[in-house]
């Protein structure tokens, strides 16, 4: 008797302890998928995906990767962690209406990676920010088209030390290509590489607090200017451009403002703006290596401030 009543008694704990296993919340996976036909209602396996990239954020542990199996638009999100969204060739979207398309609001140890993806408005100027970087330790954008956005195309003001890369991409039709600006005592650090700027309001600004290079890039059909460096408040600002252009641009093809603002430019070529070709306003620096070319420009060529240095 006494040992029927134990091999009960041991039955119960063991269905009460599977019971147990089963109600535990599965483990967060290194990797997730999102499909235009799957469920956040799915854990975002491969077979079984989920349906919005916050939806697969939420399952994804820190430092994983979230992939698209097919095209589709999978939702705003906003990233708090270090993580990869890669759309793939897939044509992955994020349609953003009233708010930004992608925030990122990481740690400051944290590296975040968005590839391969469509961010846009479903109306023009509808959307925010199509990439808002507020922190992080780094961002990078590879391979990604962004459109239609009423503030800027990437929008990157941390109170931190922050690294961005831009890379192979294209920002067109918002109201900033790329914003750049630092709130605290840091700097903001962005390379832009193989980059085109187009039919924006501006192509690039950098303002306080901001050390930028440009390569192999392009800053045309801008509404107003194509390179910007104009600082508010006294922190400096410095854009390096080599082996970029500014072409067709509403107003001037590079502009520096105030005391603290230096560009200096390297074999670039700058033509048929309506403005000037290079101008340098109330103490802007602009350093020139003495291999660019200003041509064509409605209100004159322009001219620089100075040489910049040469070096082996």
């Amino acid at each position: 008797m006494q040992m029927r009543q134990l091999s009960v008694y041991v039955r119960v704990l063991a269905v009460a302890f599977i019971g147990l296993l089963a109600a535990r919340p599965a483990a967060a996976q290194t990797q997730t998928w999102v499909s235009g036909v799957g469920s956040d209602a799915n854990p975002c396996s491969r077979t079984a995906p989920c349906a919005t990239f916050a939806g697969a954020l939420s399952k994804t542990a820190a430092g994983g990767e979230i992939d698209a199996l097919d095209p589709g638009a999978f939702g705003t999100v906003t990233i708090t962690k270090a993580i990869t969204i890669d759309g793939g060739g897939q044509g992955a979207s994020v349609v953003a209406s009233s708010t930004d398309g992608i925030a990122v609001q990481a740690g400051a140890n944290d590296v975040v990676i968005l590839r391969n993806l469509r961010l846009k408005s479903p109306q023009t100027f509808s959307g925010l920010q199509g990439i808002d970087v507020l922190s992080a330790k780094a961002v990078v954008i590879q391979h990604c088209d962004i459109s239609g956005f009423a503030y800027a195309g990437i929008d990157i003001e941390p109170n931190a030390t922050l690294i961005v890369l831009v890379t192979d991409s294209t920002v067109v039709n918002n109201g900033w290509g790329i914003h750049v600006v630092n709130h605290g005592a840091f700097f903001s650090r962005v390379s832009v590489t193989r980059t085109t700027l187009d039919h924006n309001g501006t192509g690039l600004e950098a303002e306080d607090n901001t050390l930028v290079f440009v390569a192999d890039s392009h800053a045309s059909n801008n509404a107003g200017n194509g390179w910007f460096v104009r600082p508010f408040f006294g922190g400096p600002a410095q854009l390096d451009l080599d082996n970029t252009t500014a072409s067709n641009n509403g107003n001037t093809g590079i502009l520096s403002q105030n005391p603290t603002a230096l560009v200096r430019v390297n074999n670039t070529t700058i033509a048929h703006n309506g403005g000037a070709g290079v101008v340098s306003l109330a103490g802007g620096q602009i350093l020139s290596f003495g291999n660019n070319r200003s041509m064509a420009n409605a209100a004159g060529d322009g001219a620089a401030t100075g040489a910049a240095a040469k070096v082996f």
